[in-house]
């Protein structure tokens, strides 16, 4: 069980992890020993999570979701494979929490008196220094 919110808490079944070879440093280790992990969270299909969450989840997982609504997180900072587990379920939780929290509506509001004749002195102020530049006539007294 993994307690992502005193709400939300997601079944260790709802998450797959794989384990590959990771690039970079490493020593001899790095061609024998699977350190990378993959998590799979399928969003979809989650018990766990209402649709309101699951739809800005998806969202927020931007090109880390495919096409079916799995969110996969490639950790692969560390060179311990426990390490890089408990930084893939660290993120996939800091997502989940981003998730979470219901967006402020905005309130309409319009301009108040001041700012609109601020607004409008400020264009004729404009308009007035772009007559100046015109060519003047001279045949005109």
């Amino acid at each position: 069980m993994i307690q992502i919110t005193p709400d939300i808490s997601l079944e260790d079944s709802e998450i797959q992890l794989d384990f590959i070879h990771s690039s970079g440093p490493g020593g001899q280790n790095v061609n024998k020993v699977a350190t990378a992990v993959k998590l799979y969270f399928d969003i979809v299909n989650s018990p766990s999570l209402p649709e309101d969450i699951k739809k800005r989840l998806i969202t927020l997982g931007g090109k880390r979701v495919t096409q079916d609504g799995v969110l996969i997180i490639d950790a692969r900072r560390y060179r311990t494979q426990e390490r890089n587990r408990q930084d893939a379920i660290e993120r996939l939780s800091l997502l989940i929490r981003k998730a979470a929290d219901k967006p402020k509506r905005r309130k309409k509001t319009k301009p108040t008196e001041a700012s609109r004749k601020k607004r409008l002195k400020v264009k004729h102020s404009r308009g007035e220094k772009k007559q100046l530049r015109k060519a003047v006539d001279p045949f005109v007294e």
